[in-house]
């Protein structure tokens, strides 16, 4: 009997240090585990801000500004006036370096900055030469807004870009689609920057079909769509007028 109070001891003591040892190893996991979650959950945070977990397919040129402020282009024309000294009223374009000569100041970089930007930067450049100056810019020439169709329509050109316009009604003005347009595969050319062009594949076709416009894009200026050619008639053009006709009327042999 005592052999066996002894054993029992021994494995109390043992079970003891094993419950022990696994309290200390969860607790040691613990602080591991949270720091596992937060660093998931801001690698989720900078993934929706458009870092390495953002989706391939989110375009920069399709979801940003509906309607941006306009930025001043080379040639475009603004009239400057002074409010409380007429005197420094002038009228000056952009020149082809990107910037505008001012009277009595240095020259101000205008090229891609929009009109209170400029109004800003020249109150700030006359500030030395006039006191608390009050400037005013209409811009009274610019690049009008336009956009490019070309391919399979029947009026390809460069349009004015006057109001809001989708691609449908792109198609339309352009005359509409020919016969030989692949119209489930329109390409969509939008410039994102200076050293980028994005492309879209639209299926105008579905567009055409359905009675939403969701995916009917609203154009901007600048962009180009181009209608490509279906398969058939660019074979045609190789194949024998018999062989045409057999295709076009079968039933006759």
């Amino acid at each position: 009997m005592k052999t066996h109070r002894l054993d029992y001891r021994v494995l109390a003591l043992i079970f003891c240090l094993i419950q022990q040892g696994l309290l200390a190893a969860a607790q040691e996991q613990q602080p591991r585990a949270v720091a596992e979650q937060i660093g998931s959950a801001a690698s989720m945070k900078s993934g929706a801000a458009g870092g390495p977990g953002t989706s391939k397919s989110t375009s920069p040129a399709l979801t940003g500004v509906r309607r941006p402020l306009y930025r001043l282009c080379k040639s475009d024309v603004v009239t400057i006036s002074f409010t409380f000294s007429p005197e420094f009223d002038q009228t000056v374009s952009v020149q082809p370096d990107g910037y505008v000569t001012l009277t009595g100041v240095k020259q101000l970089p205008a090229e891609g900055v929009t009109v209170p930007e400029l109004q800003e930067a020249i109150g700030e450049a006359y500030a030395g030469v006039l006191h608390d100056p009050e400037v005013t810019i209409i811009l009274k020439d610019f690049d009008k807004p336009y956009f490019i169709v070309g391919g399979e329509v029947n009026h390809p050109a460069k349009y004015e870009l006057r109001s809001d316009t989708r691609v449908t009604e792109a198609v339309a003005i352009a005359g509409g689609l020919t016969p030989r347009a692949k119209h489930s595969q329109v390409v969509l050319f939008r410039r994102v920057s200076d050293d980028l062009v994005e492309s879209h594949l639209l299926d105008v076709k579905t567009m055409l079909k359905s009675r939403t416009s969701a995916e009917d894009i609203h154009l901007r200026s600048g962009d180009f769509l181009f209608v490509p050619q279906n398969l058939i008639s660019k074979i045609k053009q190789y194949l024998p007028t018999s062989s045409m006709s057999m295709y076009a009327s079968p039933t006759q042999f």
